[in-house]
């Protein structure tokens, strides 16, 4: 009998593991089955994950694919491109296209995040300025977060921004102004470029942007292989959508 009650509590768990929805205190909804995704994209194609490794010019530096991160762990497998909801891939298009008249390109450090990524993140860093507490889930697991910069599409150096990536300090804010005006005209460039696409910045990291109505997506914790291998076929370049993103606010986004 002692047998049965093991064995049947094994199972159980790997049901509520095999669902594709789970509750949290916050009640989040936490998308994690592939089909399920699949049938709301085709009921709402505009929450399709689509990859922005198509873009001409962009460049991938996709931080937790490596070590190179504040972790020092390898957070996702080797990936060489990174993939967003189908209204923040239209966006972000909009943002390459003007820098690329001016010489300049986007470097992408980070777009999706599987939950459980975050789950990790957030046990590491523990502060809500700086990483999403997995009650409220980021806008990154969404599918409508970046972290990104310039570069010079020639020289292929980035932009000086008066800190790196995931630099958890206040130099880092949007608000923090002892820096050469060359830096605070770079980052007011990127702003002015990702919130005229329908993107909002996070007041406590210069390099993260989100589209807003953040309740509309679920929260996803996809891996890559899936949402590589759900791409449409054949991938048709999507620069002739019309995007649904509306036009930038003055209201800020919130910590994702």
């Amino acid at each position: 009998m002692k047998l049965f009650w093991t064995v049947f509590f094994l199972w159980m768990n790997c049901q509520l593991l095999a669902q594709d929805t789970t509750v949290s205190k916050k009640n989040i909804r936490l998308m994690k089955n592939a089909k399920k995704y699949l049938e709301k994209v085709a009921l709402h194609p505009e929450q399709r994950m689509l990859s922005i490794g198509w873009m001409p010019g962009i460049v991938m530096e996709l931080k937790y694919a490596t070590s190179s991160n504040f972790t020092g762990q390898k957070l996702y497998p080797c990936i060489n491109t990174t993939y967003l909801r189908r209204d923040a891939v239209m966006a972000l298009w909009e943002v390459q296209k003007k820098l690329s008249e001016r010489g300049l390109a986007v470097k992408i450090f980070d777009a999706y995040r599987p939950y459980s990524v975050s789950v990790r993140i957030w046990n590491l860093v523990n502060d809500e300025r700086y990483a999403a507490n997995p009650s409220k889930g980021s806008n990154h697991n969404r599918g409508i977060a970046v972290d990104l910069t310039i570069i010079d599409s020639k020289t292929m150096k980035e932009l000086d921004m008066g800190t790196g990536f995931d630099s958890f300090s206040d130099s880092a804010h949007h608000n923090f102004k002892a820096l050469p005006d060359s830096v605070l005209e770079n980052r007011q460039l990127l702003r002015n470029m990702m919130e005229q696409a329908g993107f909002k910045a996070l007041e406590t990291e210069w390099w993260h942007y989100a589209l807003p109505d953040a309740e509309k997506y679920d929260l996803l914790d996809l891996g890559f292989e899936q949402l590589k291998k759900n791409q449409p076929k054949p991938i048709i370049c999507p620069i002739r959508w019309k995007s649904s993103v509306p036009a930038s606010s003055d209201q800020p986004a919130q910590k994702q």
